[in-house]
């Protein structure tokens, strides 16, 4: 146990935040915690998103928590529903009154000597004060809560509404109205069959298409599975035939892509009726799973453009005039309402200022150690979920992980846990592009993102199984994290502890 205030402060409460402070209430009875979040409520992604149709894109049985069956009958399951999910869990679990809401991270040092990170916070009244904690597990996810990406549209020539799907007015009535959705991602597959119904038309403006696939909102085996047996039963083998499908649909993908376009446009034609659809306007140049694949929930996106409520033009913004869009092929598209939904700008651990007895952190000079914590970086863990697969199945991991560091810490009376990696030791290391998506929010962050190594541990993996197997079989001290006390000498104590091995 620490002197600070709490022994881990937990920085969000969204999926990851909440699926931490549940795991710890589970593994680490004796250990306190709290968490901090700046918005005025929980749920992070799931309350700051509020367009039209917002909903998961994947299914809820590998999107919710490994401790919590999801009892909705719909797998695809919209924004409010996963706020439900999350309520019960905190209400249930008594974790509300560990949250202290509208209060924002601004800063956090280490101090080696205390073994404690101190953290600056602000208040929604502008007040800031410290917080000490002997760990601390940032669960702020991945993208800029502040500034979504900006491409440098000019739209003062506008006079209608432009807006971006992260700011979404609430009071907006856009019946009747023309509206424009410029992208072709999940937000902009989500919004267009949402809004189609009380507009006066949608079109999606896409730059480069995308590859989609459609699966049904409702999981069938789920909800006859529920019928026969226990929720926890149910839950956990649809769990795991989900997360065998995710597996095997994206390799099959990274392996044989031209299999895996055949299928996607047999979907097309099954959905939409072949010839009825314009094939350039759903044909990406890249292979499926260079980016993600949009889900398209009941076909609902298809069904709206096959039923003329809807539709696809794929061009080159030329200006943006008075009453729409002029298109380079010289097409214009009339608007009262342009939605830009490009895109969102990574964040790297909430845009908050780490550092070590003073030293600023440059998270891109560090090394993952096992997807959750850093290389030479003490007491720190972080969630960034798969870039295939369903984001609370890496939460669930670390969280997992990190309360069984801290048992460890517990037993050995240290106060320090560290993934230790020796200058000389980084040098031999071959870095590794496990970012190879193609996707532009990834590709404009590269620089920002930590290392990634070829060899396991020093990597952020993309392969739950293989890493749901060695996270939680495989010895948590492994030689590599370093256990040590109050103000050691981390690099000394521990070059010292591997010569004696040797």
């Amino acid at each position: 146990m620490s002197n600070a205030d709490v022994d881990v402060l937990i920085v969000g409460a969204g999926i990851s935040g909440i699926g931490m402070a549940a795991h710890m209430q589970m593994q680490c009875p004796d250990r306190s915690f709290a968490l901090i979040e700046q918005r005025e409520n929980l749920g992070g992604t799931w309350d700051l998103f509020q367009y039209p149709g917002i909903r998961s894109d994947s299914d809820m049985h590998t999107l919710g928590f490994t401790f919590e069956p999801w009892r909705h009958e719909k797998s695809i399951a919209d924004g409010p529903a996963i706020i439900e999910y999350l309520e019960r869990i905190v209400d249930e679990r008594d974790i509300r009154r560990h949250i202290r809401f509208q209060t924002k991270v601004i800063a956090a040092d280490f101090d080696t000597a205390k073994a404690q990170w101190n953290v600056t916070v602000e208040s929604g009244a502008g007040k800031r004060e410290t917080v000490t904690a002997q760990f601390l597990y940032l669960g702020s996810g991945y993208y800029d809560y502040d500034q979504p990406y900006d491409p440098g549209f000019d739209t003062s020539a506008f006079e209608g509404q432009v807006l971006h799907p992260q700011f979404w007015p609430q009071d907006l009535d856009y019946t009747g109205k023309k509206v424009v959705v410029v992208g072709s991602g999940a937000t902009a597959v989500t919004m267009v069959p949402a809004m189609a119904d009380q507009a006066a038309s949608v079109t999606m403006l896409q730059r480069t298409p995308t590859w989609m696939i459609s699966r049904p909102a409702r999981d069938k085996l789920a909800n006859f599975l529920r019928k026969i047996m226990p929720d926890s039963w149910a839950y956990s083998l649809t769990r795991r035939k989900n997360i065998w499908m995710q597996d095997f649909t994206f390799k099959t993908a990274r392996n044989k892509p031209e299999k895996a376009k055949n299928a996607l446009r047999k979907g097309l034609d099954r959905h939409m009726g072949e010839g009825n659809y314009r094939p350039s306007d759903f044909a990406p140049p890249y292979n499926p799973w260079e980016q993600r694949l949009c889900l398209v929930p009941d076909a609902d996106f298809f069904h709206a453009i096959k039923n003329g409520k809807a539709q696809i033009v794929t061009d080159q913004i030329d200006t943006f005039e008075a009453s729409g869009v002029r298109l380079k092929s010289g097409e214009f598209l009339e608007a009262d309402i342009i939605v830009t939904a490009t895109g969102l700008s990574l964040a790297i651990a909430g845009k908050i200022a780490i550092s070590h007895d003073g030293a600023p952190i440059d998270f891109s000079q560090h090394y993952y150690y096992k997807g959750c914590m850093f290389a030479n970086i003490p007491n720190l863990a972080v969630v960034f979920g798969y870039l295939n697969a369903s984001w609370t199945l890496r939460a669930d991991l670390n969280s997992e992980f990190v309360c069984r560091v801290l048992n460890a810490m517990s037993d050995k009376g240290s106060a320090i846990a560290m993934p230790y990696l020796p200058e000389g030791a980084e040098a031999k290391l071959e870095e590794d592009d496990i970012f190879d998506f193609s996707s532009g929010y990834i590709q404009r962050s590269k620089h920002i993102m930590p290392k990634s190594a070829t060899v396991y541990p020093w990597r952020l993996n993309q392969d739950y199984r293989f890493d749901r197997k060695i996270m939680r079989e495989s010895a948590v001290d492994d030689g590599l994290l370093t256990f040590l006390p109050a103000g050691a000498q981390i690099a000394q104590t521990q070059h010292e502890r591997l010569e004696a091995a040797e």
